[in-house]
């Protein structure tokens, strides 16, 4: 509506610009075994309570607990829990080791949530001390209570039903609701209820908990096909999982399927050295392998660490023993991506080690020199700064390769920004593919683009020296729009790491001034 009478009129204008926003940098899964938690699906934590509460905490048997504990001890934030589990034969296989809880007599029982022996502490009870006007309506109704002793957990499920059209539906309500006990599908859901008001206890049957096998290498492989439901992660841990010893081929079948993974969702896999490994001299024996004796692939979306690192063990009196630096080096990453941004490297003095007593190899400047040029990232122990990560380099990042993506951040970085722009540029699908939707992509991305470059994430003091975004008629042709695609091209400068700083030095000769 146009104006009436003299004075000022506002109108508000919607903005052109749609704010692309930077996704999170070091979300970090974590595949192995644990205590307790879901086998069928992965879930996000976000400090290690929270695996006590979900995962069961540290356990002897779990490198993926200590893994996880490092992780939060270093500064990470948010990371996806995996639990990878081997059922054993004498199992209930068809629950895949969950444990089953009867009562005599009655072919009704009642099985944990997840498997482990975790759930001999489970006590379960059920009573029939209901409201009498509402059990005149259902007469199936009851009272069911679990309790978790050794963690102090508590389930309380009042007015429950059998009835599978009732809204407390026993089935449903533990599906949705309990973390500790289901009902399995063939289990008679009449016969879990007791006929009087006496209370009934539900008994663990012998022989039916396991903690499951020893995992190999395909059962790492089968727990990683939860990724495909994890919407981000941008660093993939598989600390060792053989606890009868190493085994260096299932640890290269992992880590080729993960590889796959990371690629798939532009993450970086942190790759431990073998157990085998214990000086530099076999370290880059194990480099150089290759064909079917090559321990991991020379991918840019991978970095190895080494060697592996000395921590204490709360649950051996605190004695030291030997880990994989995985969890430890992936809560660097976590720190230093949160206190200067993901284009700065995760190494140097301020890439401090906590929790780390100590280091299975220290390595002088000539072993670090050796295996820094193959690409191999060393952990050094550094006067006045203490135990470091000292390497940022991808597993391209052997100095005869000339790789572009030899350096850990640049690598990061380009992965930032793809996964960034491929999600905040969703709105482009289906608009008119023309030079003004153009004009709108250059301007959207070149916002987000310019925002990376004020905070420092380019080389180059202007604009038009760190970085570019072209989307017109030259990268998107007339056959591109018959066949519906727009291409945008986007370049930046990136930071590179200073691995070498030469200090020069003149004396002067006691020249008169």
């Amino acid at each position: 509506m146009g104006p009436t009478y003299p004075g000022v009129y506002v109108e508000e204008i919607p903005s052109s610009v749609r704010i692309i926003t930077g996704v999170a940098t070091s979300i970090t899964a974590f595949v192995g075994r644990a205590l307790k938690g879901p086998v069928d699906k992965a879930l996000t934590i976000h400090n290690f309570a929270d695996f006590e509460r979900f995962y069961g905490g540290l356990w002897n048997k779990s490198n993926m607990s200590y893994a996880v504990h490092q992780y939060f001890l270093n500064g990470g934030k948010d990371a996806v829990i995996i639990r990878a589990f081997s059922p054993q034969a004498d199992s209930i296989n068809q629950f895949v080791g969950q444990a089953k809880f009867k009562r005599t007599g009655f072919n009704g029982y009642f099985v944990s949530s997840n498997p482990g022996i975790w759930c001999a502490n489970l006590n379960i009870k059920i009573d029939k001390n209901v409201d009498l006007d509402l059990l005149a309506e259902d007469n199936t109704l009851f009272n069911l209570t679990v309790t978790e002793a050794n963690a102090g957990a508590t389930e309380h499920f009042p007015n429950a039903s059998t009835k599978p059209d009732s809204s407390r539906y026993i089935k449903a309500l533990l599906e949705t609701e309990s973390n500790l006990i289901r009902i399995p599908d063939i289990s008679f859901e009449n016969e879990i209820v007791p006929q009087d008001t006496a209370e009934s206890k539900f008994i663990l049957e012998p022989n039916s908990a396991s903690d499951g096998n020893d995992l190999i290498g395909n059962d790492i492989v089968k727990s990683l096909y939860l990724l495909d439901k994890v919407d981000l992660f941008n660093l993939l841990c598989i600390p060792s999982f053989s606890e009868s010893g190493p085994n260096i081929s299932d640890r290269r079948l992992a880590y080729k399927v993960a590889l796959t993974y990371c690629e798939k969702k532009r993450a970086i896999l942190i790759v431990d050295p073998p157990e085998s490994w214990h000086d530099k001299d076999l370290a880059i024996n194990g480099m150089k392998a290759t064909g079917d004796e090559q321990y991991v692939a020379r991918d840019k979306n991978a970095a190895i660490f080494f060697p592996r690192v000395k921590s204490s063990d709360p649950l051996e009196e605190n004695r030291l023993r030997l880990f994989d630096p995985c969890g430890v080096i992936a809560g660097v990453i976590a720190r230093t991506d949160s206190n200067r941004g993901v284009w700065k490297a995760p190494a140097g003095i301020e890439a401090t080690l906590i929790g780390v007593a100590d280091l299975e190899v220290r390595l002088t400047e000539d072993e670090n020199w050796d295996l820094n040029q193959i690409g191999v990232n060393c952990l050094r122990l550094m006067p006045g700064a203490g135990l470091v990560v000292w390497g940022a380099r991808t597993m391209r990042g052997d100095d005869r390769l000339a790789d572009q993506w030899k350096y850990l951040p640049v690598r990061r970085m380009a992965l930032y920004i793809e996964e960034s722009l491929y999600r905040g540029t969703q709105w482009v699908v289906f608009e008119p593919n023309d030079e003004n939707l153009w004009s709108q992509i250059r301007l959207n991305v070149g916002a987000f683009m310019q925002s990376l470059f004020h905070e420092g994430a380019f080389q180059g003091t202007e604009p038009k020296k760190a970085y570019f975004v072209k989307c017109d008629d030259e990268t998107t042709t007339q056959d591109d729009i018959n066949k519906g695609i727009v291409t945008i091209i986007v370049g930046f400068a990136p930071l590179k790491p200073a691995e070498f700083v030469i200090i020069k030095i003149q004396q002067l000769a006691g020249q008169e001034q």
